[in-house]
């Protein structure tokens, strides 16, 4: 294959992104239990074909970037709560004095990291107008949305269950003749799941309407996590919606 051929296939090919381990229980309960390349080959190529994966284009490298960035940003907001705990414990001030200089030099990279995110957003018109209409929501802020825009590139290109389920945040229900157990949520982009539930926290205590569907939902005598999980899925509808009809809230 020539270069100019790669950069084509680079540029235009669109993937489908499966769990490996879904495509190897699938192939187990094929009755195939041995593993090469051209069974793997075989049992990629036949589970495509039941389950038809969502095909997406290749992100170009701006935008692998970001998704980079936003990673990298969580890392570190990582470093610097652990840090913090482990200052909180410090058994001498040698040992608080080196922690501090640590939390220090977190916060500054940091800082620096949302800086060359704001940067990368500005550049991108696209990512910029998405940007706008996302801080519109009562309870986004920049780092959530920035979070939305790098790793749930297809917000507002799907339906609402088909978001919800990315993001984890799509209810299942564990039944099993006359026995039902709870509804659960599970597996999608466990990051964005986290940056939705901080988003829940402070949208059902200063978005109207969200705070209104929150205290409903606990007047009712749902749990309080549970209600926050679902003023995050609300959130995020209400996200998809936007972003499809390029809207900003409004009040009603």
């Amino acid at each position: 294959m020539t270069q100019s051929t790669d950069r084509i296939i680079d540029e235009y090919l669109p993937v489908a992104v499966v769990n490996p381990a879904q495509v190897r229980h699938f192939a187990q309960a094929m009755g195939k239990r041995a593993k090469t390349d051209p069974l793997d080959a075989e049992m990629i190529a036949r589970f495509a074909e039941v389950t038809r994966p969502a095909v997406r284009p290749v992100r170009d490298e701006e935008a692998v970037l970001l998704a980079d960035l936003v990673a990298r940003r969580r890392q570190i907001i990582a470093m610097i709560v652990a840090e913090c705990q482990h200052l909180g414990r410090a058994a001498s001030k040698r040992l608080a004095r080196s922690i501090e200089r640590l939390l220090k030099a977190l916060q500054k990279e940091l800082s620096d990291l949302d800086l060359a995110i704001g940067e990368a957003v500005r550049a991108s018109p696209v990512w910029q107008a998405r940007e706008h209409l996302l801080e519109s929501i009562p309870g986004i802020g920049p780092a959530v949305a920035r979070t939305l825009i790098a790793e749930l590139p297809e917000l507002g290109a799907l339906s609402r269950r088909k978001i919800a389920a990315l993001a984890g945040l799509a209810p299942w229900t564990r039944q099993s003749g006359k026995w039902r157990g709870k509804s659960m949520i599970g597996g999608g982009r466990a990051s964005v799941r986290s940056a939705l539930y901080m988003a829940a926290l402070v949208a059902s205590q200063h978005n109207p309407a969200l705070k209104t569907f929150y205290q409903r939902l606990v007047a009712t005598g749902k749990a309080k996590k549970a209600a926050i999980l679902a003023v995050a899925r609300k959130l995020l509808t209400i996200a998809n919606a936007l972003l499809r009809d390029k809207t900003p809230w409004q009040i009603a």
